[in-house]
Formats: C-alpha cells, sequence, structure tokens
C-alpha cells in the first residue's frame, strides 16, 4: 500500500495501536504454566474487544487469533497445549485489520530469567529491527534494509534466517513489494518510495539460515536448530524516516 491521505494514515495507526496493545497485553498476561492456547484467548478477546479482526485467521484459516511461537518453534506457531515454563523464549506475532487497514507487530519474550547468551540475542534482535526501520525513507533501496542489518549481524558472530522475509502490508496482510530481504542479497534495484507501507521483521539467529516445516502445516523451525528470535513493527516511509506504526497507546 502506499498512502497519500491523512485519513489513511489515520486508519493504520488505529489497527496498529491495536495490535500493539494486544501484543503487549499479551506478554504482560504470560506466565509460567499457561498453555499457548490460554494465551491466545486473552489475544483474540482485546482484538474483538476493539473491533479488529485476526488478520492470519481471516486471511488464511490460522487456526488461531495470534501465532505464539515457543523455543524451537521460530515463525507461525498454533496454539495449543504446549504449557509456557520458565526459562522459555516465546514469539508473539499479532496481525489484524480494522476498517479495511492491516498491521502486523511480534516481539520474542522471556519467560523469567534465561541464559546470558539468550538475553544477548534478543538485545540485539530487536536492535537488528532498528537498523532495519532506520534505512526505510523515500528513494531509498529495499536491498538497504538487508545490507544494514546483514552488517550488524556479521559483526556480532550471528546468523539471519534467509527465507523468511519482511513484506508490503495495508490493504491486505500481505501485498506489493513482497519478499523484502532483512539479509544481504544482491540483483533487487527495487527503491522505497514515500508512503510506502511495510513490515521491517529480522530473524536473527546463533547459527540457522532457513525455516523449514513442521509436520502442522503452519509452524516454522530453524535449520540447523539454533536459538531464533524475531522483532516486528509495520512502518510507512516518509522523505525523512520511517513512521512505526505499530506502537501501544
Amino acid at each position: 500500500m502506499t498512502l497519500d491521505r491523512q485519513d489513511e494514515l489515520d486508519g493504520l495507526k488505529d489497527i496498529g495501536r491495536i495490535v500493539a496493545n494486544t501484543m503487549r497485553a499479551m506478554a504482560k498476561a504470560m506466565e509460567p504454566g499457561m498453555t499457548t492456547r490460554e494465551l491466545d484467548r486473552i489475544g483474540a478477546a482485546l482484538l474483538e474487544r476493539d473491533g479488529a479482526v485476526s488478520a492470519p485467521r481471516s486471511t488464511y484459516d490460522f487456526p488461531g487469533a495470534t501465532c505464539i511461537s515457543v523455543n524451537e518453534e521460530i515463525a507461525h506457531g498454533i496454539p495449543g497445549d504446549r504449557i509456557i515454563a520458565r526459562g522459555d523464549l516465546v514469539n508473539i506475532d499479532v496481525s489484524a485489520s480494522k476498517n479495511g487497514f492491516f498491521a502486523d507487530t511480534g516481539a520474542t519474550f522471556r519467560v523469567g530469567s534465561v541464559q546470558p547468551s539468550l538475553e544477548r540475542l534478543c538485545r540485539d534482535g530487536k536492535r537488528a529491527m532498528q537498523i532495519g526501520i532506520a534505512q526505510v525513507r523515500s528513494d531509498r533501496p529495499l536491498a538497504g534494509i538487508g545490507q544494514a542489518i546483514g552488517r550488524f549481524a556479521r559483526s556480532r558472530g550471528y546468523s539471519l534466517i534467509r527465507n523468511l522475509a519482511s513484506h508490503g502490508i495495508g490493504r491486505s496482510l500481505h501485498e506489493w513489494p513482497t519478499e523484502i530481504a532483512t539479509w544481504p542479497t544482491r540483483g533487487d534495484t527495487r527503491r522505497i518510495h514515500k508512503g510506502l507501507v511495510l513490515t521491517i521483521e529480522p530473524f536473527l539467529s546463533r547459527g540457522g539460515m532457513l525455516a523449514t516445516n513442521g509436520g502442522d502445516g503452519w509452524t516454522l523451525f530453524s535449520h540447523p536448530p539454533a536459538p531464533v528470535v524475531q522483532y516486528e513493527h509495520t512502518v510507512v516511509a516518509t522523505d525523512r524516516c520511517a513512521t512505526i506504526v505499530t506502537l501501544p497507546g
């Protein structure tokens, strides 16, 4: 989607605020002994309360209102009977629509104390997202996002999952420009234009290179097996910088 009116930006900010508030409330409610299904029900109730519709459910018939991925599950985890335990890494990904506008956000949360190396991975995963966002403004190369994130990852000794990309969003969950790499690539000559709406969502890992399908048709795992974190915002390109629309409020 390309924004050219204030009312469109207002609509995106509205649904962006809703998904951000939902994710934050789910993270606050999460505790050891809770199942991922119970956590998802909290998110579903909050989206319904605010007049929003789960995007993965409405778009792809996903069996949950939100995606909740624990430890070895790195994306698209189905809410179910899995019990959240102290020391887990839990990724909560919330995307939804309202009044024809879509927004998408996600983050990896620590349940209690985790190993120092995982603390660093989470901190650096969020930093990788911020570095990607800093590349977003009009007339900059789309490939610059992945180049900047790649330099950061390499300097810290991390790898990046190379088949889970950022994407355009706005009037649907996934739209042009599709497959925006958050890792270094060659040959992508596309450029960012003013008003472009997209996600920035690198998957930073301690050794993982690809996401592979599990047996349920949805949940993705790292190959080779390794810890992975993801942080995501929906942003709008302006002439000077990126406007983040998935902010709580």
